[in-house]
């Protein structure tokens, strides 16, 4: 598999990353996964900014991602990827230098690309639903940057993974807001709800566009908090992310949301999303 490596394509097992990186020893950097359906990124646009806008939270020089579609698309054509699933990976690290917990001067960007083929989760997950667990929150608060520090949501689906469940639901100050690696939605009282954009989770390029799909759809909708107290009164949920798509949830703790179903609303989105960007899955309605 070829990979791009600070402005090389060598192969995969010839990438090497300095054991000073400030990305291995701080992890000190961003990432961004893209879909890609039949050789094309999906919402490649949004994903590159969203990156620009961690970068510069970071302050990372953005130049060093001004090429990453291009080099995306190379990707692609070497590795045969230009038919079926696949996804980019893109990190960017602040680079090596001696190890102090200041910034650097004057290190250049490590930038590490890879495009690999994506096998899409079981048609059944997206027939029946899937399980989801609850966990705490104790993650920092600047979850709206895709920072490769990610250790407490490996934990949480890690406890998904051990309890026979796909994902992690985190509960903050009595709140349901997101999981480990998705944003979360609800049908409560009628009406679609996600946690309103913060600090407090990654609001995701996927979540965005099922907002619009919502909007498209004249689904009632709202960004609004999901007590965890009223989990009991969801009636639908879906979780939304690159690689998880439009994913109906239908347990919660061992417990049915709503009558253990994928809902009417569910499906439309499901189906929505199958149309904009791939006819591969897609829920009847």
């Amino acid at each position: 598999m070829q990979v791009y490596l600070n402005g090389e394509y060598i192969d995969h097992a010839d990438a090497k990353v300095s054991v000073d990186d400030r990305g291995f020893l701080f992890a000190d950097g961003v990432y961004e996964v893209v879909r890609v359906y039949d050789g094309h990124p999906f919402l490649m646009k949004p994903h590159i900014a969203r990156m620009k806008d961690g970068l510069r939270a970071l302050q990372i020089d953005t130049s060093s991602i001004d090429d990453l579609g291009q080099i995306a698309e190379r990707l692609l054509r070497e590795n045969n990827l230009t038919e079926g699933d696949a996804t980019i990976y893109a990190q960017v690290s602040r680079g090596a230098a001696p190890r102090k917990h200041a910034f650097p001067p004057n290190t250049a960007p490590t930038l590490y690309v890879a495009a690999k083929r994506f096998t899409n989760h079981p048609a059944s997950w997206f027939e029946n639903g899937v399980a989801a667990i609850t966990v705490p929150d104790n993650r920092w608060t600047r979850c709206d940057i895709k920072s490769i520090a990610l250790l407490p949501n490996v934990l949480a689906n890690q406890a998904a993974h051990a309890a026979g469940a796909f994902e992690a639901l985190f509960v903050k100050d009595g709140v349901v807001i997101e999981g480990s690696h998705s944003n979360l939605f609800a049908v409560l009282d009628g009406k679609l709800i996600t946690y309103p954009k913060s600090n407090y989770i990654l609001a995701g390029i996927t979540r965005t566009l099922v907002i619009e799909l919502a909007r498209e759809l004249n689904l009632p909708f709202a960004e609004e908090s999901l007590l965890w107290e009223r989990l009991g009164d969801v009636e639908e949920m879906f979780l939304s992310g690159t690689t998880t798509e439009v994913l109906p949830v239908t347990t919660v703790d061992g417990k049915p949301v709503g009558n253990g179903r994928v809902g009417a609303i569910t499906r439309q989105l499901v189906n929505a999303y199958a149309r904009r960007a791939h006819p591969q899955v897609s829920v009847s309605a």
